[in-house]
């Protein structure tokens, strides 16, 4: 019988050693995933952001859904708030009463009856008609922040809409805009109005 070959790892082949290149792999390039997890940290900041603005000026925006309360359902005829007025009343363009509760229409601002000069003082009354119209057109839905805030003045901040026949919303801040005069409000000093 023929001489078995052993295997020696330690013994080399005589003649040229090939060496093999190390493994050279393409970086993947980077997919949503990876955008988002290098953006978390900025969404976070955006959204605590957003919030601290929500709560520090709550006359300006309306509070999201899950920060909102049930909505209460008004139905009244509004008069003008005066002598001799109802329980239901309307202040001027942007608040309006119910009893002893004043309550301020979030997300505008309208002139005011007690106005600086001729101008104000027509658009403060066209913002007041325009507020008594929508008000009386029939119920109407308010809703508030959780934290029930109110203003300086001492007036509830309040979100007021009206359902439609097709289930979407009839924005009160939204009409006075279009057609009552309104600016928005979003915060910080207004304008005048003369």
């Amino acid at each position: 019988m023929g001489k078995k070959l052993r295997f020696n790892p330690k013994r080399r082949r005589r003649g040229k050693t090939r060496s093999v290149p190390p493994a050279r792999f393409k970086p993947r390039p980077p997919g949503w995933r990876d955008a988002f997890v290098s953006l978390r940290p900025w969404l976070l900041l955006i959204g605590f952001v957003t919030m601290a603005y929500i709560f520090t000026l709550p006359g300006a925006f309306s509070a999201p859904g899950w920060l909102s309360s049930e909505p209460q359902v008004i139905e009244g005829r509004f008069t003008r708030c005066g002598r001799g007025r109802g329980y239901y009343c309307v202040v001027d363009g942007d608040t309006f009463k119910l009893g002893d509760t004043s309550v301020r229409v979030v997300g505008i601002d309208t002139a005011e009856r007690e106005a600086e000069c001729a101008a104000e003082a027509v658009q403060a009354e066209a913002s007041t008609k325009a507020l008594q119209g929508w008000l009386n057109r029939g119920p109407f839905r308010m809703t508030h922040r959780l934290d029930e805030p109110i203003d300086r003045y001492g007036r509830s901040l309040r979100t007021v809409y009206r359902l439609r026949p097709d289930g979407s919303e009839d924005r009160l801040a939204d009409f006075m805009r279009a057609e009552g005069g309104a600016r928005g409000y979003w915060g910080g000093g207004r304008g005048g109005w003369c």
